[in-house]
């Protein structure tokens, strides 16, 4: 069973069927029952337009689902309009779904939650390691956005700003998580950017176009995780870096600075130096501050304490650390990698193992793993 193609065709079947009427709770549940359905039926009969088949399975589903409740007599009216099965409308709904579900009914937070589960296909555990909230706490969320949508009529979108704190995220875990993702909230945000004159949606783009030109460089050939340091900066795609870099600077002309645009400024620093040692750190630390007013994200300041590492040395860095709260993703890690600058190889050793253990993903706990091992090696025990 194609995972990919399923998750590919997921936003255009709920597509289709917000737009025939169904609110989206129930729309949701009649795709999750046509998914479940494929992976049954498909490896022994695959149909010759999945597309076409998910719509027509899932719109039965969801027409046996009303029929029970009390909108039974008015749902009903709808059959006429099944689908019938054969090629599909080539028509990507995906865009309009992200502003369907930041729904004016929602809060932002939940709007995301909700988005990234039923339109961007992120496990629940996934959205909760983004939010650094227990998987719990956003299961409940999540319910509650669904209940609160519950028989709304999706006709009112909601806003940029939630969209693309969704795309965001979407970007990240296809970046560095368990499902690639990067390169369809790429494609997303440029059909966004080409509808929508906004700077942030410029900086966005601009800042995925960064991150993702380094991506070949950021694997060795086993697999394992290239820090940025150590990346062979020839495999890095400079053309996707020259578009990144002149979307941004169009943005930033226009003097109305938002986060992404700070964060896409961070990696354009990263982008023009030749070596690593070239690095601007004083000007990245400068714009991490600017990103540290605009978001006062604890995430954005884990990150600003590697840069005043980097820029003033390792115990300026582990002072800034110092005032962070220990239970932040990579807080060891980044703890770990100033301690072994300073020279404090045994400690250092020591987080790095400790990291290990707490790494979100295989490829990171195997890369901190190996760093552990290797001050090991020298003697860091």
């Amino acid at each position: 069973m194609d995972e990919v193609l399923l998750r590919s065709l997921t936003p255009g079947v709920l597509g289709v069927l917000v737009r025939r009427g169904a609110d989206f709770s129930a729309a949701e549940d009649a795709v999750q029952d046509a998914l479940l359905e494929a992976v049954r039926v498909w490896p022994s009969d695959p149909p010759r337009d999945p597309k076409g088949w998910l719509i027509t399975v899932a719109w039965r589903r969801f027409l046996d689902a009303t029929r029970a409740d009390s909108a039974r007599r008015r749902r009903e009216d709808l059959v006429d309009e099944e689908p019938a099965p054969g090629p599909a409308t080539a028509v990507d709904d995906t865009l309009q779904l992200y502003f369907l579900c930041a729904h004016p009914s929602l809060t932002p937070s939940s709007a995301v939650a909700l988005t990234l589960r039923a339109v961007g296909g992120l496990t629940t555990r996934q959205i909760a390691r983004a939010y650094l909230v227990p998987e719990a706490t956003m299961a409940q969320r999540i319910s509650r956005a669904k209940r609160t949508v519950a028989g709304v009529r999706f006709e009112q979108p909601g806003d940029v700003a939630t969209v693309l704190r969704v795309l965001y995220l979407v970007f990240n875990e296809g970046y560095s998580g368990d499902v690639d993702l990067a390169a369809e909230a790429i494609r997303l945000t440029r059909q966004l950017a080409a509808a929508i004159d906004h700077p942030e949606v410029a900086g966005l783009l601009a800042l995925m176009l960064l991150h993702h030109a380094r991506r070949a460089a950021r694997t060795a050939p086993d697999g394992s995780l290239v820090p940025l340091a150590e990346q062979d900066r020839g495999r890095w795609d400079t053309a996707v870096i020259a578009e990144g870099v002149v979307i941004l600077q169009t943005a930033l002309a226009r003097d109305r600075l938002g986060e992404f645009q700070a964060q896409a400024a961070i990696a354009a620093l990263h982008a023009d130096a030749r070596t690593a040692g070239e690095t601007d750190w004083v000007q990245i630390v400068e714009w991490y501050d600017e990103l540290t007013r605009l978001t006062d994200s604890p995430v954005v300041r884990l990150n600003r304490a590697v840069a005043v590492g980097e820029a003033d040395g390792p115990r300026a860095g582990l002072a800034e650390l110092a005032a962070l709260d220990g239970a932040l993703p990579r807080h060891t890690a980044v703890a770990a990698y100033l301690h072994e600058r300073d020279g404090d190889l045994a400690t250092a050793a020591r987080l790095y193992a400790e990291a290990a253990r707490k790494a979100p993903n295989l490829a990171e706990r195997d890369h901190l793993t190996r760093q552990a091992a290797r001050l090991n090696a020298r003697g860091g025990r």
